[in-house]
């Protein structure tokens, strides 16, 4: 299984100046309903929201995905 690392995410978003989830939303067209639920962890992003993410913060996936045991997700 694969997770959203979070901390990773934020680290790049803050760097290009994005400090709220409202700015997160705007500048990659996701519901801000969405990445709450994403940096929140109660919600994984599908391939199409991974992509505006990777797309609009210049990242490459498997810098901000990764893998987790599926024992570590129970």
């Amino acid at each position: 299984m694969f997770r959203l690392d979070v901390p990773a995410l934020l680290a790049v978003v803050k760097a290009r100046g994005d400090h709220s989830q409202a700015a997160i939303a705007r500048r990659t067209g996701i519901a801000e309903s969405s990445v709450s639920r994403y940096l929140r962890g109660e919600a994984q992003p599908d391939l199409n929201c991974a992509m505006r993410l990777a797309e609009h913060y210049d990242l490459d996936l498997r810098g901000v995905i990764k893998r987790v045991p599926i024992e570590a997700v129970a």
